[in-house]
């Protein structure tokens, strides 16, 4: 797990208890991009895995489930990186800054 992910998730419930709108907005939307980095990707025709009531359904507690990818520094880094020039081509300059603070710690 990368310190910059997690510096995120401790200032995201700090921001939620301050009741900052902003900042947990700004936060709750780049880390929603990490997770979705961290996704594996689904194979586009997966053969049935067993047949039953659900054709095709997957049997077992858990039997769908798969690791998430281990994302380090540098990609979260360029996730937020790229949240926060996305914020800046939409003329969002307040909560980009946020952002850039935790740019300026990382280096």
């Amino acid at each position: 797990m990368s310190d910059l992910a997690d510096r995120l998730r401790a200032d995201l419930t700090t921001a939620l208890r301050a009741r900052d709108r902003t900042r947990a907005s700004v936060l709750r939307t780049v880390l929603g991009a990490i997770a979705n980095a961290e996704a594996v990707p689904v194979p586009q025709a997966a053969p049935p895995l067993a047949e039953g009531v659900i054709a095709g359904a997957v049997v077992g507690l858990g039997a769908a489930e798969v690791p998430r990818r281990d994302l380090g520094e540098d990609d979260v880094r360029a996730i937020v990186v790229a949240e926060r020039d996305d914020l800046l081509a939409h003329g969002m300059t307040a909560e980009a800054a946020l952002l850039a603070e935790y740019l300026s710690v990382a280096e």
